[in-house]
């Protein structure tokens, strides 16, 4: 539709609206990497994930999102210390006795990667960046670390969708004189983030496009020189609930920092995410004016693991949507200690 096109296209040249430019993660609470490279390395084994989210299905143009991450840790001991970090028959292997013998994590390393490959109409943003992060103990029970993360970032624009005239018009200001093909800029990608965690609560910080950038595709005369990539900031922070020996209630929070993303400039989203022992959960979402979302998924041996989202907007695209679906699909390699579904990355 050509209005998605043009809200895409406003996204990234228009001088007036920035809007935000990195995808949404219904499932964030299942790789809060994703958004934070403190992360890099916080388990005990190589944490893979592969993701996709189709937003506002039946929407000629609209969001499809897809990434790939990988990360591990570099030096870090195992800290299985007591008979309780063993899983025993019957009983839920994140019962009350687990989290009462858990102890923070020695000093080490953390590296990883990740590749993102967003579509928005004409536009295509491709993403790679390597992450490396340090974890210390500040306490027993509490680690922090801090991250960053280094890349590039490929935008691109099919000018033969942005023709919505059928005429060709070779002055179009948002991609100068060339009147087909793609249109690309290869920017640089620089990110960092801190990571506070324990056996009961998270609280991260994290940026991204930390250094502003102008956006153009082409350079001539007609070409408009004030599109803009801006930072984005995130907070997010959760907390642990054990409810009974088999149940975990993880609520969370993600309040962001966009610039010209709304009339205040923030935008937050909350999760409830509940766990049954180590091997299913369901969840339930809320998007601040945008909609809600219902969540389940499922931990399969000590080795997988599928997160499933579906999205409902409250807004006024719901007269042509028939919703988002988001899938995130995880792999535990290196898992000699048999974790059936992360300790410290909720």
């Amino acid at each position: 539709m050509k209005r998605i096109f043009t809200i895409a296209l406003m996204a990234y040249s228009s001088a007036a609206t920035f809007a935000q430019q990195r995808p949404h993660y219904t499932q964030y609470i299942l790789n809060n990497y994703i958004l934070n490279p403190a992360i890099s390395g916080i388990e005990n084994y190589t944490d893979l994930k592969v993701s996709a989210r189709d937003q506002w299905v039946g929407l000629d143009g609209a969001p499809r999102t897809a990434y790939f991450t990988i990360q591990g840790p570099i030096g870090k001991r195992d800290y299985r210390t007591t008979p309780t970090s063993y899983s025993i028959p019957g009983d839920n292997p994140r019962g009350r006795a687990y989290w009462e013998s858990y102890t923070a994590a020695e000093p080490h390393h953390g590296i990883g990667f990740m590749m993102i490959n967003d579509r928005t109409g004409s536009l295509n943003r491709f993403t790679a960046d390597v992450t490396y992060a340090y974890h210390i103990g500040l306490n027993p029970t509490t680690n922090l670390a801090g991250g960053f993360s280094a890349g590039i970032s490929k935008i691109s624009l099919d000018k033969s969708k942005t023709d919505f005239s059928g005429t060709g018009d070779p002055n179009d200001p948002a991609a100068g004189s060339a009147s087909s093909g793609y249109l690309s800029k290869v920017k640089p990608d620089v990110g960092a983030g801190l990571w506070l965690y324990s056996r009961n609560y998270f609280v991260g910080l994290s940026a991204q496009q930390v250094v502003p950038q102008k956006l153009t595709f082409v350079d001539d005369a007609v070409a408009n020189p004030t599109g803009r990539l801006i930072p984005h900031l995130f907070l997010t922070g959760g907390y642990r609930f054990l409810l009974n020996d088999d149940i975990n209630a993880i609520p969370s929070l993600m309040v962001k920092y966009i610039r010209g993303s709304s009339k205040n400039d923030f935008q937050f989203e909350t999760n409830l995410k509940l766990q049954y022992q180590d091997r299913l959960w369901i969840g339930a979402s809320y998007r601040y004016q945008d909609g809600y979302a219902a969540m389940i998924g499922v931990n399969v041996s000590n080795t997988f693991n599928v997160g499933y989202a579906y999205d409902f907007t409250t807004t006024e695209l719901n007269t042509v949507s028939r919703g988002t679906h988001e899938i995130v699909l995880g792999f535990l390699l290196g898992n000699k200690y048999s974790e059936a579904c992360p300790r410290c990355n909720w």
